[in-house]
């Protein structure tokens, strides 16, 4: 049995949780799933924003699914995403991204995965004001996160039979942070001398993504880039609301949908669960339970293929509770 730790989060999380949960355990695998939520209901209620129960769970089972947490814009609370993964040191931010068939875009060929540091860059968050009319972010980028990172994406395309991983930098301009970082890549890829190591700069790499995405297999960069290019590759396939995500570390898995909380839609029964419900089968694949994971992918296909049973953003008329049943019937 498998204890895994499951935090509903906010607006439309608690549905989307639920939903992803039914379909897990119709696989027939057998998890204990241990309920402790975080955010900004708990916020509101408490003056908590991670209950100390979410840390010792977290701390304990190793292995999380998490629905997507309101973040305050501007003022509030940093992200709760961004806590934990400083805390647990979950460095790499992994965000598969691929087309399934039925859903409306230009681009059929898309099978790509994209690799982002997760812990350091301008998301470290050192900030510091120099006057009412200035401000300074400082930018960290180290060694140590650059080999973690880029280590992680050429085992990927080992295991994985891919034979290239794209760098994507701005080292022409930051030759120093961005500098290291391409320098670490190039050093790395010696190990690996059957993958071909791809240098691109990032802004080129934005272009060349939209002309023709089906060019890149595996994509490893920094924190910053890394966001801005996950949510450009998910506008590619239908948007973020099909693409799943994991930050992992070496001790600790994290799996969500990388979309936000919608609290204009939640309890309508409206919400697409597809992203999280992914998310859910990269966490079979993270537990060893392959075929689970793959049967889970397999009925998402299909049922979207088919367009009977699928929600509203994805052209269809289904409720969330009726698109996840299609799911269930299938793998059952």
């Amino acid at each position: 049995m498998y204890e895994v730790t499951l935090i509903p989060g906010d607006g439309i999380g608690p549905e989307i949780t639920e939903s992803t949960r039914q379909v897990i355990e119709a696989t027939g695998i057998n998890i204990k799933w241990h309920m402790v939520n975080a955010g900004l209901n708990v916020y509101e209620n408490t003056g908590v924003l991670v209950p100390n129960d979410l840390y010792e769970s977290l701390s304990k089972n190793k292995v999380a699914l998490k629905g997507p947490i309101t973040t305050p814009i501007g003022s509030g609370f940093r992200s709760i995403n961004v806590m934990l993964r400083k805390k647990y040191d979950l460095y790499a931010n992994i965000r598969p991204v691929k087309y399934i068939s039925g859903i409306h875009s230009p681009y059929k060929n898309v099978d790509l995965v994209i690799f982002r540091e997760n812990t350091e860059g301008l998301y470290a968050g050192i900030e510091e004001k120099i006057n009412d009319e200035q401000y300074k972010s400082i930018k960290i980028i180290t060694k140590k996160a650059s080999t973690r990172i880029i280590h992680s994406a050429f085992k990927y395309a080992s295991d994985h039979n891919k034979e290239k991983v794209t760098v994507v930098h701005k080292a022409n301009i930051l030759k120093l942070s961005d500098g290291l970082f391409l320098n670490t890549a190039r050093e790395i890829s010696k190990e690996y001398p059957n993958i071909k190591l791809e240098e691109v700069i990032v802004d080129n790499m934005c272009m060349q993504l939209v002309i023709n995405p089906s060019r890149f297999e595996v994509i490893v960069t920094m924190n910053l880039y890394g966001d801005i290019l996950s949510d450009l590759c998910a506008g590619l396939v239908g948007g973020l609301g099909v693409v799943p995500g994991a930050n992992m570390g070496d001790h600790m898995a994290i799996f969500e949908a990388v979309h936000g909380s919608a609290p204009d839609i939640a309890g309508k029964n409206i919400a697409n669960p597809t992203a999280l419900i992914l998310s859910g089968s990269m966490m079979l694949d993270y537990l060893g339970e392959k075929e689970k994971a793959k049967s889970i992918v397999n009925a998402v296909n299909t049922v979207i293929g088919n367009g009977q049973w699928i929600t509203a953003d994805l052209g269809g008329t289904a409720t969330t509770k009726e698109y996840t049943n299609a799911i269930i019937d299938l793998i059952k």
